[in-house]
């Protein structure tokens, strides 16, 4: 059910006005036919662009995780199979590898000569190395017959660290038009989706050490217990990873976190609680590791802890931070933690200090930081996009922000960004829940649109600044949207998040209604034309929605569930029932309570069905009973199944197809 989406948009600084206001009479006169010709090119500037169309949705470019070299000097990023370096004060960055082959996953060399990746260019994606001096070839560096899309390499760089599973390795010595094993399921968690499907024995990954020079494979772990975030130690002679090594893995969201020897051996158990835990590194100086850790693995906020590598009561740093962390990296000092949050429809940047657990905020506002990497001193990089459009690269030193790369100037330059806004307001207890309201670029606050209920993924998720375009095709196609986020959104504490506990749809439908309420009330919405739409959770939330009341003139829910006793032992929740809901021979009520297709005699709003033929995550199976019903009823309605697909990483046409046809659906229904 998880899934996020985040949006923005631009707004003129309030010191235009407060500048043009101070000055004299005389400086007024000479600038007005100055200030004149400027609005009159932004005007025309403006009449130049054009309203967003489905295919622009491809032209949009995305930075990936942003790499600073050793020295502080340059940073290296990926984007759209590319791999690109920029330096401070560049006029823009230089590509390195060539678009012929899909390049990704950067990583520098210690002395800052060589860059690391990832690659296609081969029969298979690859290890490869490419000496930035002189403009050399890269050289490949792996050769696994299986591909090889993520590896780390050992400080010394002469080891990868890899994860393969054992019939991954079995699968070399099978002939290509060997038939298909049949599927043998003896564990409780048995599916994923993503491709991966069922869990036979032998299907989770273990860790190797993959040694450079003499091409061989060391097993560092083994067994179904499955191994993750795994990272060298700063010497190479240790691996730390997170993993649930219990005699009954699959009853629980615990994990612990443990350390091996690079060479084998032993495994030594650092952690002891139920508790959830995932992303350990160590320090600087290898005598401590910190991670991050959640009271369970739904609905906890995570917290950053450190624990000695001797073993010892780990040392929570962040109780004070009551906000839902993404990811963090220890400065090269080792005295801070910087750390990326959600904060209210925002995410920020804190460091954190390791003495005293000291925290000071170094990126605030209206910003969203999706990325961040940790360079010499206090220099940071970071992928930030601000209210009005796209993630670009920054360099922050010190207290100073420098944007390195304009990735969409021109994109920006040719189409027009409906304005946004972010609002609060009162739920029906009282609650205060928060939401971005995007409106037309035309917009004119003396009419009322049609405007369409979306909703967040999850549920632990937001909406957050910055552009979407889902959003602005919605809007230039003549709606209101509105994007709240209510209980159970990961950027308001973890009460907030905590208080749908065993209310799903219950506590978060009265506040995506007090939404429309407002948006209703302040003269946005026309509340005869609304329509309401959301994917994954947000789908499931569209079943219930129409399921309470009428008021919606159409509806899309794309992979959302309906029936939720239907997916026990189906989908890939089986963890998350059971420790929230229970089992539905006992705890029927549970189910029953949380289930729209119960309540489908209700519906009375002609909805439009969307998911991938081959979603693990949410079945297809929710979307068919909903349609079945909704057709036995003599309701309106369709049903939109992708072959091949996920719950994610769809095809570019399916992706393109699935916004046209939601968009027509609503134009049926609130336009025509």
């Amino acid at each position: 059910m998880f899934h996020l989406v985040k949006q923005g948009h631009y707004t003129w600084p309030r010191c235009k006005r407060t500048l043009c206001l101070m000055m004299t009479r005389l400086s007024s006169c000479l600038l007005l036919p100055i200030l004149f010709c400027v609005a009159t090119s932004d005007l025309l500037a403006a009449e130049q662009k054009r309203l967003p169309n489905i295919e622009d949705r491809e032209n949009i470019r995305y930075p990936g995780s942003p790499q600073i070299s050793p020295d502080g000097k340059q940073i290296a990023f990926s984007e759209d199979g590319t791999i690109y370096v920029i330096a401070e004060n560049a006029p823009e960055p230089r590509a390195l590898t060539t678009s012929s082959h899909s390049a990704w996953n950067p990583r520098w060399s210690a002395d800052g000569k060589y860059l690391y990746f990832h690659s296609d260019r081969g029969e298979q994606s690859q290890l490869w190395k490419l000496p930035l001096a002189m403009n050399g070839e890269a050289i490949q560096v792996s050769s696994f017959s299986q591909g090889l899309s993520t590896g780390l390499l050992s400080p010394d760089e002469t080891k990868l660290l890899v994860a393969f599973s054992d019939a991954q390795l079995e699968e070399e010595s099978k002939a290509d038009d060997a038939l298909p094993e049949p599927f043998v399921i003896t564990r409780r968690q048995f599916k994923r989706d993503a491709g991966e499907g069922y869990i036979t024995a032998g299907s989770s990954r273990n860790l190797f050490i993959y040694d450079i020079d003499d091409d061989s494979l060391t097993r560092l772990t083994s067994g179904d217990y499955g191994a993750s975030d795994a990272a060298w130690s700063p010497d190479g002679q240790s691996i730390v990873f997170a993993s649930n090594r219990e005699t009954r893995p699959d009853a629980s969201y615990r994990s612990d976190i443990w350390v091996v020897s690079a060479t084998g051996g032993e495994l030594v158990k650092l952690t002891d609680n139920d508790n959830s835990k995932y992303s350990p590194a160590f320090s600087p100086d290898g005598k401590s590791i910190a991670y991050l850790t959640a009271g369970d693995g739904v609905y906890s906020v995570p917290h950053i802890a450190i624990v000695p590598l001797t073993g010892g009561t780990p040392r929570i740093l962040t109780r004070s931070l009551d906000r839902w962390i993404g990811g963090f990296e220890f400065s090269e000092n080792g005295r801070w933690i910087y750390a990326n949050f959600d904060n209210a429809g925002s995410n920020h940047v804190a460091r954190i200090r390791l003495s005293d657990g000291r925290i000071e905020r170094i990126v605030e506002g209206e910003v969203n930081v999706s990325a961040f990497d940790v360079g010499p001193g206090s220099t940071l990089a970071v992928n930030l996009s601000q209210r009005d459009g796209t993630p670009d690269v920054h360099l922050l030193q010190g207290k100073s922000l420098q944007k390195l790369t304009h990735l969409n100037a021109d994109y920006f330059a040719r189409i027009l960004v409906s304005p946004q806004q972010k609002v609060s307001f009162p739920s029906r207890d009282g609650t205060i829940v928060e939401a971005f309201i995007t409106t037309p670029p035309d917009y004119d606050p003396a009419k009322r649109y049609p405007t369409i209920l979306n909703i967040h993924g999850g549920p632990v998720g937001q909406f957050a600044w910055g552009y979407s375009f889902s959003t602005q095709y919605f809007a230039a196609n003549g709606y209101v949207v509105v994007e709240p986020n209510p209980r159970g959104s990961s950027g308001f504490g973890e009460d907030y998040v905590r208080a749908i506990f065993r209310t799903w749809g219950i506590t978060d439908y009265d506040d995506v209604i007090a939404a429309v309420d407002y948006a209703i009330a302040a003269g946005f919405a026309d509340p005869d034309r609304l329509a309401v739409t959301g994917y994954s959770y947000g789908g499931y939330m569209t079943n219930v929605v129409i399921t309470e009341t009428g008021r919606f003139a159409a509806a899309a829910s794309g992979a959302g569930h309906s029936l939720i006793e239907a997916n026990f032992g189906h989908d890939i929740y089986q963890q998350w029932y059971t420790w929230e809901l229970g089992v539905p021979w006992e705890d029927r009520e549970n189910f029953d309570r949380l289930s729209p297709f119960l309540r489908v005699g209700k519906v009375t709003t002609p909805t439009l069905y969307l998911g991938g033929r081959v979603d693990w995550n949410v079945p297809i199976l929710n979307a068919e009973l909903m349609y079945q019903a909704l057709q036995v009823r003599g309701i309106d309605t369709e049903l939109v199944v992708y072959p091949d697909s996920h719950h994610g990483g769809w095809a570019t046409e399916y992706e393109q197809d699935y916004l046209r046809r939601v968009t027509a659906w609503f134009d049926r229904y609130l336009k025509d």
